[in-house]
């Protein structure tokens, strides 16, 4: 592991979702969009590296992440919403994961949604939001993360749909084919995916259906 950070706060931002914000090592570089690996640099969790998505910007002063946990791991996720402000973390060089190529149509699924936070506040910051499309999926309103960042952003082009319990406000549908052909009029875009397997081999097969170009879909890699 490349570098050395001290967790300086953290918050909840969801029931399950936390807000960590670390001093920022010397040297460290990101792009949005890019991941590194995070371990805890204590007892056995040094060899428990993982990957997350800065969603802070390359010049902030300071590196966030939004990491969600899951209990029935029983690991990282759970241990890192439990450390508390000086707990160290060991990071790794930035790779590459989901590489910002044009505007198009970011389409997210649950914790997916975390790459895509620094590339549409880079986006904001640079004027470049004209064209932009958010399509986010979540069980219920309480699972969205940073809802009333992506609506004061992105306005009626944010659409929010909540596949369990929905409320005014939100959609109550599945991103399937129909959903697609119902909210996107151009599939000549580019098209930005992440979530779970299953979510991405479905809205992957529903795209190419409706026209979409299989280069044109941007993956994490």
């Amino acid at each position: 592991m490349e570098f050395s950070a001290q967790l300086l706060m953290s918050e909840f931002v969801t029931h399950d979702v936390k807000r960590f914000i670390l001093e920022k090592p010397e040297k460290f570089n990101c792009t949005p969009g890019q991941a590194v690996e995070i371990a805890i640099d204590q007892g056995q969790w040094k060899d428990e590296a993982r990957p997350f998505t800065p969603t802070s910007l390359t010049d902030d002063g300071v590196l966030e992440f939004v990491i969600k946990q899951y209990p029935d791991h029983q690991g990282v996720t759970q241990m890192l919403h439990k450390l508390e402000a000086g707990a160290l973390l060991r990071i790794s060089k930035p790779f590459g994961t989901i590489q910002y190529k044009g505007p198009g149509v970011f389409i997210a699924g649950g914790a997916g949604i975390t790459p895509f936070i620094a590339i549409l506040r880079n986006l904001a910051r640079n004027d470049e939001l004209n064209g932009q499309t958010l399509i986010f999926s979540n069980k219920t309103p309480a699972d969205i993360i940073s809802e009333k960042e992506f609506r004061f952003l992105l306005g009626d082009r944010c659409l929010l749909t909540c596949t369990e319990n929905s409320a005014p406000g939100y959609d109550n549908s599945m991103i399937d084919k129909d959903y697609l052909k119902e909210h996107i009029n151009n599939f000549d875009q580019h098209f930005y995916l992440c979530g779970p397997g299953g979510f991405m081999e479905s809205i992957t097969d529903a795209l190419k259906t409706l026209g979409a170009k299989p280069n044109a879909l941007v993956f994490e890699e």
